[in-house]
């Protein structure tokens, strides 16, 4: 039985799993979940993923929700090609790059946050774009410097990682914010590296079945 990748064709952290699963040629069932229809906030929905969050995963009867862990699965289950090194030195660095996408970037600039700042807290659109802007930057300034000398084409190498995979979506949030990647040479590389790659190519948000309806 193939897995169940509940999906939104803009989520970012969608957009990572649908990369990953792509590069390592495994096939999934699609559910979409219609985000801008607050589709993810049912009682449906969070009876299947109490977090109300895309994307989520159903293996058999188990629902893994959280794209890191996700990809850490997919990973585990279907080794080739990996997405992470063999060697654990290099394998945590290649995370803590993710990571910091994951966990310190995209969580600043996700809808849900972008719509409190402009709802609940009243900024206008030019002062969330800078809030947007700021926190990608600084972020993005980490990653450069932690891979740039790197021989590339890709962060860590010749072939692409979870690094990688969680870099491109985010570079598509940085465009919206007004941050050009051209200005980080390393992330500027393998970002080219990866969007001429026909399996990332199929991941981007415009490619997926719900973009029509947007």
């Amino acid at each position: 039985m193939k897995p169940v990748l509940y999906d939104f064709f803009r989520s970012t952290a969608a957009w990572r799993v649908r990369i990953a699963f792509n590069l390592k040629g495994v096939a999934y069932d699609r559910h979409g979940v219609w985000i801008r229809g607050e589709e993810h906030k049912s009682a449906t929905y969070r009876a299947a993923n109490p977090q109300g969050l895309v994307p989520a995963l159903g293996v058999g009867e188990t629902i893994l929700p959280q794209s890191i862990a996700i990809i850490d699965w997919l990973d585990e289950t279907y080794p080739t090609p990996p997405l992470l090194p063999a060697d654990p030195l290099d394998r945590a660095l290649v995370r803590s790059v993710a990571l910091l996408v994951a966990c310190d970037i995209h969580p600043l600039n996700n809808r849900r946050v972008l719509e409190y700042l402009k709802g609940e807290l009243g900024l206008d659109e030019a002062a969330v774009k800078a809030w947007e802007r700021t926190w990608v930057a600084e972020g993005f300034r980490g990653i450069e410097a932690q891979c740039a000398g790197g021989q590339g084409p890709f962060l860590f190498g010749a072939t692409p990682t979870m690094a990688d995979i969680c870099l491109v979506p985010q570079v598509g949030n940085a465009a919206r914010a007004g941050v050009d990647v051209n200005n980080y040479p390393t992330l500027a590389r393998a970002h080219a590296a990866m969007t001429a790659l026909p399996e990332v190519q199929a991941a981007h948000p415009d490619r997926q079945p719900d973009a029509a309806k947007a």
